[in-house]
């Protein structure tokens, strides 16, 4: 059966995507993504010269703590990158492996995105690209085979969606002599003010499994489901805050001897959001350990989620 492309406005909110029987709150956002690389200083090197952020604290290796470094943009001590070092720390393999796929940086405008292709252009990186609807999407690779996403979304009166309550998605060719003429003169000066991880996408065993944890357990929408071998899940309404795909299914997971997602933060308004979500999950049979931080809970791949509160 043939579905009809609507505009996003036009259905309402509790419309759009499939809920779960208890969602989380809409205004969730995604917090510091952990990685840990082979080389600090190359990786520093690449984060802030190629992709534009802000070193907010480096921290030198000291009674058997790893070195490591916080990274942000100008203005905000927000951490969106937090590094840590092991030299010899295998890089990602190019077909993938079960863990994280990319993380994304959201810019605010479509020129800021311009601003930044074109630096990223005269650094002489190999820059993908796509469009996707509703964003429009650069794709680079950091020293140690992490995919970086930089894109800005469009606004969303200009999205589309199914008469079912699907977000629809493609994979077109960015509009790249556009994007660069929206950047005008101004030069690039690093992210933006504004600049967020608007999302990040994983590669999982299985879909069934990830809807479970993701999607029943942990409260988020699923909003994009056709997909070949793919779920788009998030909170109030986006387009998702997580890509989970089954890609490199039957490929092992990262082990400690490798660079890696070593966890990440998701964000909720306040304590009792927090805990109803780390409640789900452990009366659905997945464990949350206490830090100091939040709950910490494991997905069925060993991907870390750490769940904070705001207030």
């Amino acid at each position: 059966m043939q579905t009809t492309s609507l505009p996003y406005s036009s259905l309402p909110a509790e419309r759009i995507g499939q809920h779960p029987a208890q969602q989380l709150p809409a205004a969730i956002r995604i917090g510091t993504v952990h990685l840990v690389v082979a080389d600090l200083s190359r990786s520093l090197a690449f984060y802030q010269d190629v992709l534009g952020f802000q070193l907010l604290r480096r921290v030198p290796a000291a009674d058997g703590q790893a070195a490591g470094a916080e990274l942000g943009v100008a203005g905000s001590g927000q951490v969106l990158v937090a590094l840590y070092e092991q030299p010899g720390a295998r890089p990602v393999p190019r077909r993938g492996r079960l863990g994280i796929y990319h993380f994304a940086v959201l810019l605010p405008t479509r020129a800021d995105l311009g601003r930044f292709l074109r630096h990223a252009q005269a650094q002489g990186v190999h820059v993908g690209s796509s469009d996707h609807l509703y964003s429009e999407a650069t794709y680079l690779t950091d020293p140690d085979g992490f995919t970086v996403e930089v894109y800005r979304d469009r606004p969303r009166s200009e999205w589309r969606v199914t008469d079912e309550g699907e977000i629809q998605s493609a994979l077109d060719p960015l509009d790249v002599r556009g994007v660069l003429q929206a950047a005008g003169d101004t030069p690039w000066q690093g992210l933006p003010a504004g600049t967020t991880i608007g999302h990040l996408h994983f590669y999982t065993g299985s879909l069934p499994e990830a809807a479970a944890f993701y999607h029943q357990a942990l409260g988020l929408d699923i909003v994009t489901w056709s997909l070949p071998g793919a779920l788009f899940v998030s909170a109030g309404g986006y387009h998702h805050h997580l890509g989970l795909n089954v890609w490199a299914a039957g490929s092992p997971a990262a082990t400690d001897e490798d660079a890696r997602l070593l966890h990440w933060e998701l964000w909720l308004p306040d304590a009792g959001s927090r805990d109803a979500a780390a409640q789900r999950l452990q009366q659905a049979g997945y464990p949350a350990a206490a830090t100091p931080e939040g709950p910490m809970v494991t997905d069925p791949w060993g991907i870390r989620l750490l769940l904070r509160a705001e207030a």
